[in-house]
């Protein structure tokens, strides 16, 4: 995971300097930082888990589930309603920002 939060931090510089240049020209860039959503990603993560700690399948879900304040996994819909989102006339006036689909659970300020 530290060489993608690096990598994370160097994007989110970049998008936020070039959305700096081009939102005069009406061209938008943000960035969807998405948390735990339901995909095959989970579901191999819980996979694991049950191998490594040897717990049931509902159980390491379970465990999964409860790190996110939401007390859920995101559903990919949601995470393609943001992104439609994002992309609509509605949001012209959103560019440079980091959009946290996390179901509540980054503490930080911003």
């Amino acid at each position: 995971m530290g060489l993608s939060t690096a990598a994370r931090s160097g994007l989110t510089a970049l998008c936020k300097a070039i959305s700096r240049e081009v939102v005069a020209d009406n061209v938008t860039i943000n960035n969807l930082l998405p948390e735990r959503f339901d995909t095959d990603r989970q579901r191999f993560m819980a996979e694991r888990m049950v191998r490594e700690q040897g717990i049931t399948y509902e159980e390491a879900r379970q465990r999964i589930i409860g790190t996110i304040a939401a007390g859920r996994l995101g559903h990919p819909r949601e995470f393609g309603d943001a992104c439609a989102f994002l992309c609509s006339a509605q949001a012209g006036y959103i560019s440079g920002q980091n959009l946290q689909l996390d179901g509540g659970s980054y503490r930080g300020v911003f």
